[in-house]
């Protein structure tokens, strides 16, 4: 019997799981078994070890699903043997010793400036009353203030962490732009996902774009899937 390659989700940061819920329901009511990391975003080793058990539970071929800083986490745990294809939401394709302060050293002239507010304690918030419209703009205005009551602080460490073997050096990769982002601007994610060799897609969306258009996200994850040769149980 054939089955579906698994699906395995990445969030980013000031974020957890849940984003990915109207993701999940469209794949897995279309078959895919699906697994949403809950990577704690407070080092890119730690989240790299939690993608890697949840690569590791699967049973064959893992197209790997990162958004935002969940590219950078895909980019290092991808390496893995089981991981047949990446896929890039809106999302870091670093490279070898590249991190999220790197990429986001020398912004696009004109890119606005994400609304950071300074680490406290280590760990890295955005400001609440600026959430929505820099991460969230396309999103229903309950559900984006209720994302931005309810941000994960992002540890210092994750935003440093550099990657050390991209693994879309030897893995097929597929990138949803977002034209209306205002977290990572749409030349950069061009310039990463160009560099990456990686079959894109633009949308018009914000950065939450798993929220908003998660029916968009699920096709372009479905059409990666379709590139990957099915698994026999």
């Amino acid at each position: 019997m054939n089955r579906m390659p698994s699906v395995v989700l990445v969030h980013g940061a000031f974020a957890d799981g849940s984003g990915w819920k109207g993701v999940y329901k469209i794949l897995t009511r279309a078959g895919y078994p699906v697994t949403i990391v809950q990577n704690p975003t407070i080092s890119l080793a730690d989240d790299v070890a939690v993608t890697r058990r949840a690569i590791g539970a699967q049973s064959g071929p893992v197209i790997l699903v990162g958004h935002s800083y969940g590219g950078v986490v895909i980019s290092e745990a991808g390496n893995d043997p089981n991981v047949a294809a990446l896929v890039y939401i809106a999302a870091f394709a670093p490279d070898k010793g590249e991190s999220i302060q790197t990429l986001s050293a020398n912004p696009p002239p004109g890119a606005p400036e994400p609304p950071f507010l300074p680490p406290r304690d280590g760990f890295v918030l955005l400001d609440r009353s600026r959430f929505a419209a820099a991460f969230a703009a396309d999103v229903d205005a309950d559900d984006a203030a209720f994302m931005a009551a309810s941000q994960v602080p992002c540890g210092v460490g994750a935003i440093s962490g550099a990657v050390t073997t991209p693994a879309w050096r030897t893995k097929p990769s597929w990138y949803l732009l977002t034209t209306a982002d205002k977290m990572i601007p749409p030349p950069a994610q061009h310039s990463m996902a160009k560099r990456a060799g990686a079959t894109v897609v633009e949308v018009e969306g914000s950065h939450a774009i798993l929220v908003s258009k998660p029916e968009v996200v699920a096709s372009l994850i479905e059409r990666a899937a379709a590139a990957t040769p099915a698994r026999g149980k």
